[in-house]
Formats: structure tokens, sequence, C-alpha cells
């Protein structure tokens, strides 16, 4: 099995109605990338969280999303099973 981590810096945005939807995902090189790119992506937008994410894609098999650090207002469903992974 050929495992990868994928860094991934997602935005928040804010409808006309409050509710937070996401942005379009950036791939990143690596952690501390991806947490730089999230927090300028908070600047331009209700928030952004910087994530992690390991498998196999040849199979299509990925352990759920691991919060690196998240920056202002993101989903809370995302941070529930994370722990304090700092805000920002």
């Amino acid at each position: 099995m050929d495992t990868i981590t994928y860094f991934v810096a997602l935005p928040f945005y804010r409808t006309e109605d409050g509710e937070l939807v996401p942005g379009d995902a950036i791939e990143c090189a690596d952690a501390g990338r991806a947490v730089r790119e999230a927090e300028r992506l908070s600047r331009l937008n209700a928030g952004a969280i910087a994530f992690s994410r390991t498998g196999d894609p040849s199979l299509g098999e990925f352990n759920d999303a691991t919060v690196i650090r998240y920056f202002g207002a993101v989903p809370e469903e995302l941070l529930a099973d994370q722990g304090d992974s700092g805000n920002a």
C-alpha cells in the first residue's frame, strides 16, 4: 500500500444568510505551507482551515482529515473530534 499525505488550506465564506460554506481548496506542499495559506485565506474570508489527509489514492481509501490549525470562523462540526487545534 502506497500512502500519501495531502496538506490542504480551505477557506470558508458566509452566504447572505450567514451560513458558512467552503471555498476552493488549495493543495500545499507541507503542513507549514498549509497553515500559512489558511492564515492568508482567513484575512480574505470568514475563516480558513489547514488540514491533512493520509491514504492510498490508487485504492481511493483515505483516513479522516486531521485539522492542523484554523483561523476565524469555520464550521464547528469540522472541529468536533479534533480537540483544540488552535484558533488564531
